[in-house]
């Protein structure tokens, strides 16, 4: 399964940039928009880590004032597709 996560975080405004950088070097996270300190954050699993480790580690990350889950969806990997037989 492929697991999606669509997180909001908020920054100490001071810390922004560097919390920004900090989520965006993360394997499996992908900023997407920021706003004033706000980020819209997509958490995929990786083959280490699950998504929701991930979101826990989130929040040690130096300026992250609070991480909360938006969006969740599974969906079937392309390799865990059955595989299609010819007629």
């Amino acid at each position: 399964m492929h697991n999606i996560c669509g997180c909001l975080i908020q920054t100490a405004p001071a810390l922004a940039p560097a919390a920004r950088d900090a989520i965006a070097a993360t394997p499996g996270c992908e900023v997407h928009a920021e706003d004033r300190g706000r980020l819209v954050v997509t958490v995929e699993d990786t083959a280490e880590c699950r998504a929701a480790d991930i979101i826990m580690d989130l929040h040690q990350i130096p300026g992250v004032l609070g991480v909360t889950l938006t969006y969740h969806h599974f969906e079937a990997r392309d390799d865990a597709a059955p595989a299609a037989t010819a007629a």
